[in-house]
């Protein structure tokens, strides 16, 4: 018998991502669980340690699931402050094994 493929999800992510914002992140997320997901970063203006924690926490509950959590068009807010804060693009990728 054929294995089912999940179907994919699409998360975009708040403009603000705070500390008010990270427990609402955690349930997003905790609801696309064994599911592929794209999270679009493209309105982001600001980013908290907080979120930044729930995003690597995801990434590292995808791989552990063999499944991919891919971070695209990330604002330029985005990226500076995640490098700023010591997280780098392959922390956020959690690719199929």
């Amino acid at each position: 018998m054929a294995a089912k493929k999940a179907a994919s999800g699409k998360l975009a992510l708040s403009a603000v991502l705070d500390l008010n914002e990270a427990s609402v992140l955690h349930g997003k997320l905790m609801s696309m669980r064994g599911k592929d997901i794209v999270i679009d970063a493209s309105a982001v203006e600001r980013v908290g340690v907080q979120c930044a924690q729930v995003l690597v926490a995801g990434a590292t509950a995808w791989q552990a699931d063999k499944k991919s959590f891919l971070v695209e068009k990330a604002s330029d807010a985005f990226e500076k402050t995640m490098a700023l804060i010591g997280i780098s693009e392959t922390q956020l990728i959690a690719k199929e094994i």
